[in-house]
């Protein structure tokens, strides 16, 4: 298989990946964890390149020992999931930046690890993706409903006696996986944007809830693809075309709104008295 039907098979998975993980990321809102998480896994990468080892099983580890640490300091008093999440962020960069400094000999190019590519991403690279995908997909089937009524009734669910630290752990561990695995193919920046974007802007355009993972899986993949096109025909980054295509359709179902209903027809409210309403124009306008 050719370098480029890699890449378009890679950002395909990624788009139907985006219809799960990135849904839970934006219903839960979750945009800054993951976004964090992204960021702070970058250390792993740059470690495991040292060691010429896997760079994605290193992002993989360092995830894990984040998503922990996150968990235990959410636990102190005072302290927020934002919070948290911004403390390991900074963290993680900073300790990443430091290590490649360290190691100006890096093989993998720094900049690989923070915008990756879509051209080259390996068989192995989206190996990974497929399965993560599988297993979003098993998580979402099981924990489901569960996961609806603690996202929208969280006061609700522990009401009614659910553990709460299962559903935490599947969320986490899908928003984890799916963050880890986009990396190849659009780095640790770019990442974040693959994933939200398309559940963004099929949360802005869809009726009813449950529109909301087939518009996202639809735009997620059109929006990879596109931008992967865009990229060969114009000479330009893949990561960086397919995040401005993606950010660009999220722009375009937002102004779609807007522009829907400005023009909708205004409903005029019931009037309560009709004879009254005749009576009062007569009086005003003779």
């Amino acid at each position: 298989m050719s370098y480029f039907a890699l890449a378009a098979l890679e950002l395909a998975l990624l788009g139907l990946l985006s219809a799960v993980a990135g849904t839970l990321i934006v219903l839960r809102r979750r945009s800054f964890f993951a976004v964090a998480l992204s960021h702070a896994t970058f250390p792993g990468g740059v470690a495991f390149a040292i060691l010429g080892w896997n760079l994605l099983i290193g992002q993989a580890l360092f995830a894990l020992l984040l998503v922990l640490a996150m968990t235990l300091l959410a636990r102190i008093p005072g302290q927020g999931r934002q919070v948290t999440s911004g403390v390991v962020l900074s963290f993680g960069f900073a300790l990443g930046t430091l290590l490649a400094a360290l190691t100006p000999g890096l093989g993998v190019p720094v900049e690989a690890l923070l915008v990756g590519s879509p051209l080259g991403v390996s068989p192995s690279d989206v190996a990974a993706t497929a399965i993560v995908l599988v297993v979003t997909l098993l998580v979402a089937a099981v924990f489901g409903r569960r996961i609806l009524f603690h996202t929208f009734d969280p006061v609700g669910y522990a009401a009614s006696g659910f553990r709460v630290w299962p559903i935490e752990l599947a969320v986490t561990g899908a928003i984890a996986a799916a963050v880890v695995v986009a990396m190849p193919a659009v780095g640790a920046i770019l990442g974040v944007a693959v994933l939200i974007a398309p559940a963004a802007a099929a949360r802005v355009l869809a009726p009813r809830l449950a529109w909301i993972p087939p518009l996202a899986a639809l735009i997620g993949v059109a929006g990879g693809l596109i931008g992967l096109w865009a990229s060969r025909e114009f000479g330009i980054a893949a990561g960086g075309s397919v995040g401005v295509v993606l950010t660009g359709m999220f722009v375009l179902a937002l102004a779609g709104r807007w522009l829907a209903r400005a023009l909708r027809p205004r409903r005029r409210a019931p009037v309560a008295n009709p004879r009254a309403e005749e009576e009062f124009r007569e009086l005003r306008y003779g």
